[in-house]
């Protein structure tokens, strides 16, 4: 599979990187302004259309800043090639919908790149949840600020992945939410939030996500009837604890995890949609959307 690359900033290089590394993929031509020729071993491009007319990829990874989503994704469309556009989809709700009303008019195989989706962890945790009655989950996501960033917010940045994830982990719609937000060290957006919310059968939940931490943490800790679980999202661990019995103790239990890298399941996919294999775990473009509108709703 000949797959064009977009944009070429700290995620574009991780796909690049990923997509090297998958056997019959091969990397056709990457766009990105600020590349010279002999840069990379591939053909660079300073647009879009140049790429596709001289490579003809069978699909394209599109990884530009946020903002620019919009005019690349219709640009992709306009030309006929199937994407995987990077999360969220747009900057906002308007925008994100004409992407999706292009993608239906021209027939175009598409998909959104949350890829906490990918990570082997969540898999197990929503395997083992699946039959249980859910009461709570809970996320956290914090870190120190990451440079790459000046467009957005911790929400638009951050927020979605653990949106998508809380509607794909638990497959309930959210019903109500409150999010609390504020500029601590930074002046064009947001870079602490608080988000409380309730979802579809009473159960309810808390995310919880800033760039004020001097250390990375994800996790996320789901309460059911059965049991509660507590997973971590960077080692891929999932600990199982049971209820508590009569003399007050409970057991514990690791769930095994088949590790591996969420990008490259992720972009193994997104060549399987390619192939007309579906993928359950594969976002689309209305996942994203309602993500965005949960945002915009409630922020």
């Amino acid at each position: 599979m000949n797959i064009g690359l977009i944009g070429f900033g700290v995620m574009g290089k991780n796909h690049y990187r990923v997509l090297k590394n998958i056997p019959h993929c091969r990397v056709a031509g990457v766009c990105d302004p600020i590349l010279s020729v002999g840069d990379l071993e591939e053909n660079i491009y300073r647009s879009v259309k140049e790429l596709i007319e001289a490579e003809k990829p069978d699909g394209l990874v599109v990884a530009v800043p946020t903002p620019l989503h919009e005019k690349v994704a219709l640009e992709c469309i306009e030309q006929g090639v199937d994407i995987l556009l990077e999360k969220p989809i747009a900057s906002n709700v308007k925008s994100a919908k004409k992407i999706l009303e292009a993608s239906k008019k021209e027939g175009i195989r598409c998909a959104i790149g949350h890829v906490e989706r990918f990570n082997p962890v969540v898999e197990t945790l929503k395997n083992e949840i699946k039959d249980k009655e859910i009461y709570s989950i809970s996320i956290t996501r914090v870190g120190p600020f990451p440079p790459r960033i000046g467009d957005v917010g911790v929400l638009t940045d951050l927020s979605v992945h653990d949106i998508d994830l809380v509607r794909y982990v638990t497959s309930r719609e959210f019903v109500d939410m409150k999010i609390f937000k504020s500029k601590k060290i930074h002046n064009h957006s947001e870079d602490n939030a608080e988000i409380s919310f309730s979802l579809e059968d009473d159960i309810v939940g808390n995310i919880t996500t800033n760039w004020l931490t001097p250390f990375k943490r994800r996790k996320i800790e789901v309460a059911c009837k059965e049991a509660y679980y507590e997973a971590d999202l960077m080692s891929q661990e999932l600990m199982e604890y049971s209820s508590y019995t009569q003399n007050s103790s409970y057991l514990s239990r690791w769930c095994f995890v088949q590790k591996g890298e969420p990008l490259r399941r992720e972009l193994e996919s997104f060549i399987g949609l390619l192939q007309d294999r579906s993928s359950e775990a594969l976002a689309t473009f209305e996942d994203s959307i309602k993500t965005l509108e949960i945002l915009e709703k409630y922020s």
